[in-house]
């Protein structure tokens, strides 16, 4: 009789998986896919920029017919004038002043329309936007107005993926896990932002369109996909859904602690609304999508919004102007500039994960989001003056730099979101936290319009103003979070004291047995 072997390892691993699982693994993979596709599309700009005015003196061996005087022969008018930074920061305004104007009714969009639908018709809208960007290149467009028209658009459709994602995600992953899975899977903005400069900076040199054509090729194939594979809700393919009313009525029931004095500020702040919501928890079956007001209202949702006003002006000044700066002050080319600045983005992944680690061991979001803050203002400083003296010291800085600036940044974005997903008006509606959500990211999406604004003016004067103006926005970014700052401190301190007092008590009670 012949000996059969036991299953193979790979396969038992296979079947010990469950169904469910699965299936949120893939709701993980696709969200985490679909929204690294929206940022390397919006990446191009920044690397593009570079080429689209250049330094032509530096060109060997110019056309015969162009005389040594002329210097901006190689540049694509209308960026070929004095006033070509203004005329730059022109396209980044326009995109993100209708990115942050959308955000905020984007939210209302996402609640009321199929995600499946929403997400992918938005994707397939940006692949054709950003395409139309790159074809300016073929079709030899040197009118201002069709690429401020085309950066509008796609800021407005841009606006169709954080909201969406972040509504699926919620739609599968309940209170206990959507903290720590979301503050890994949020590393898509700095893996979009590294795709999308490579991307793009393999063509900038040689047919700049294809800087946009290939992105937007890549994000409207994710929205194909989204259509055929993206699953809205655990229900529809009979997986057990997230009931986080249970699980907050059990972790009342049990005596556990939260995670962090953050969570328990907003707890303590609607403690008798809280009461209510779990007595009344069973009798709601649908509960109707918070309102703009009511998110407001939620504790720490307006100070942690304004904080990331002021961080993500910090955040996407170097996202849209990095690569210029290299090339302008390190003498880079357009290529190894965009190359250069992705260490920036490498070092935003490793600040998001740091900033959470840190947060859950201290327990405080504000507190990690302060030290990190304050840590960013001496730092911009010191690279300014100092980051481009070898390229080692560049790339050390950048990742320095990248660390501390998008460190905050993700923590509002992923962790905080999270917590305020806890809170009693939500009520697990993860439509509703497509509202708060949108308010959040809408209200950063001010600052991110902003800060390129202001670089573009105060660059002309001069690169030192922009980092003073970046130094600024980071230290109001700290300063607004100085009331939830105190409240955590005042937290940790109490729980220091309880714990104290009751290792007194255990040694008091231990020795009077010994007795």
């Amino acid at each position: 009789m012949t000996m059969r072997s036991p299953l193979a390892p790979a396969i038992r691993l296979l079947r010990a998986v469950s169904r469910d699982s699965w299936y949120r693994g893939l709701i993980i993979i696709l969200t985490f896919l679909f929204y690294t596709s929206y940022h390397l599309s919006r990446k191009p700009i920044s690397v593009v920029k570079s080429q689209l005015h250049r330094n032509c003196s530096e060109i060997p061996n110019p056309p015969a017919n162009i005389s040594d005087n002329d210097t901006t022969w190689c540049s694509w008018a209308p960026f070929d004038h004095a006033n070509y930074k203004q005329l730059l920061g022109s396209l980044d305004t326009s995109f993100l002043v209708a990115y942050a104007i959308g955000m905020f009714i984007s939210g209302i969009f996402g609640e009321r329309l199929p995600l499946r639908y929403y997400l992918s018709g938005g994707m397939i809208v940006c692949g054709v936007f950003t395409s139309f960007l790159g074809l300016g290149f073929y079709w030899n467009i040197h009118a201002l107005w069709y690429y401020i028209l085309f950066q509008i658009l796609n800021g407005l459709a841009q606006t169709t993926g954080w909201p969406a994602v972040v509504a699926c995600m919620g739609n599968w992953f309940g209170k206990g896990k959507r903290g720590f899975i979301m503050g890994i899977w949020n590393s898509h903005t700095a893996v979009g932002n590294i795709l999308g400069s490579l991307i793009a900076g393999a063509f900038v040199s040689t047919a700049w369109g294809l800087s946009f054509i290939v992105p937007g090729i890549i994000i409207g194939s994710c929205g194909v996909i989204c259509f055929f594979f993206l699953v809205e809700y655990p229900e529809d393919v009979g997986c057990t859904p997230p009931d986080q009313m249970e699980e907050d009525k059990g972790d009342l029931e049990n005596g556990q602690v939260m995670n962090s004095s953050t969570e328990n500020i907003l707890k303590t702040q609607t403690e008798t609304e809280q009461d209510e919501t779990v007595g009344h928890a069973e009798q709601i079956e649908h509960p109707q999508a918070i309102s703009f007001w009511g998110a407001l209202k939620i504790p720490g949702v307006v100070e942690f919004s304004l904080c990331l006003l002021f961080a993500k002006l910090v955040s996407y000044t170097f996202l849209y102007w990095l690569p210029l700066y290299i090339a302008n002050v390190a003498h880079f080319d357009p290529q190894k500039a965009g190359d250069m600045s992705t260490l920036f983005d490498a070092g935003g992944i490793l600040g998001g994960i740091l900033a959470g680690l840190i947060s859950d061991y201290i327990g405080g979001r504000a507190i990690t989001c302060t030290i990190m803050l304050i840590l960013t203002a001496p730092m911009l400083f010191i690279y300014n003056h100092f980051g481009q003296t070898a390229v080692s010291t560049t790339v050390a800085m950048l990742i320095i730099c990248g660390m501390l600036v998008n460190g905050p940044y993700s923590l509002i974005t992923t962790a905080v979101s999270a917590d305020l997903g806890t809170h009693e008006s939500l009520r697990g509606n993860a439509k509703a936290l497509s509202t708060v959500t949108a308010i959040i990211d809408g209200s950063g999406s001010i600052g991110a319009a902003l800060g390129p604004t202001l670089a573009s003016v105060l660059s002309s004067k001069g690169w030192n103003y922009v980092f003073y103006m970046l130094i600024a926005a980071d230290l109001l970014a700290c300063l607004l979070l100085s009331r939830l700052v105190y409240k955590e401190i005042k937290e940790v301190c109490t729980c220091f004291k309880r714990a104290r007092g009751n290792s007194l008590t255990l040694k008091h009670s231990n020795s009077t047995t010994l007795e």
